[in-house]
């Protein structure tokens, strides 16, 4: 199926998070066949297939979770070339997926950008430059067209704009550029694994910190009532009367207590 206009961008949804990737216990066969998968897509990591990135979609598929029809980008020819690797029927490419176009490009209305650094959050090949409060830019040769920036972008100043004319999918698309796609793609879920990695690091020794620096309670207050040792270490029988003056029903263990440690005193020895 082609076409000459601009494919819709994704939904605000599935820009702000793509789908995790269901368990499963790959297998030296199943995870050569998903690389071969992965090498015949276009490695634009659009997500419009319904997976996190292509390389989920090419697990997928090798899994048996998926058809080899979701992906627009990659067209007809793409559909094709997936066939000869799994041995499965080519298929039109599934309309719930989107309609094969033209590759486009982000262009970012400079006068309505605030600097929010959203497009740049959801731009899944680092593509797009730019700090907070000041206006961003894409570089056109990265940019894959996947669109997600679209979506993400709170003051709608981004458009995707065909670059290919009537060329689409693989026609529009090379593998030098989906190569460069890939490593640029990987590259990034590094930095952002070694970040989160780098987050939970500084929390953590945040949190032990703060419980150094956090005085010990205090020990809480004895009850109402309870005996008081006249000395340390010893128990008389002034403490056993003031404990059943206070709770009488204490008196007979108090005053067990307090025989039996006079018992123990040593006796001071006969004067000659």
């Amino acid at each position: 199926m082609q076409g000459a206009a601009t494919p819709p961008p994704p939904s605000r949804a599935s820009a702000r998070a793509a789908p995790a990737a269901s368990p499963r216990r790959e297998t030296p066969d199943r995870d050569r066949l998903a690389q071969r998968i992965d090498a015949a897509l276009p490695q634009t990591q659009c997500r419009r297939c319904g997976y996190a990135d292509c390389r989920h979609y090419a697990q997928a598929i090798a899994a048996g979770e998926a058809d080899i029809d979701r992906c627009p980008p990659g067209g007809a020819e793409g559909v094709r070339r997936l066939a000869a690797i799994t041995g499965r029927a080519p298929r039109p490419v599934a309309v719930a997926c989107g309609a094969e176009g033209p590759r486009a490009l982000a262009v970012i209305d400079e006068a309505w950008c605030i600097g929010c650094t959203l497009c740049i959050q959801a731009c899944p090949v680092d593509c797009i430059v730019g700090t907070s409060k000041a206006m961003h830019t894409v570089i056109d040769a990265q940019c894959t067209g996947c669109g997600l920036c679209v979506p993400a972008c709170p003051v709608d100043c981004i458009q995707m704009r065909a670059v290919t004319g009537a060329h689409t999918g693989w026609a529009a698309w090379s593998a030098a550029q989906a190569g460069a796609a890939r490593a640029r793609h990987e590259q990034r879920r590094r930095r952002l694994e070694r970040q989160a990695h780098e987050d939970d690091e500084r929390l953590r020794a945040a949190g032990a910190r703060a419980a150094a620096s956090t005085p010990a309670p205090a020990p809480a207050p004895a009850p109402a009532g309870s005996p008081t040792p006249s000395t340390a270490g010893a128990f008389t029988r002034a403490d056993a009367r003031q404990a059943a003056a206070a709770d009488p029903r204490r008196a007979t263990v108090a005053a067990a207590l307090a025989r039996a440690r006079e018992r123990l005193q040593p006796r001071p020895a006969d004067e000659d």
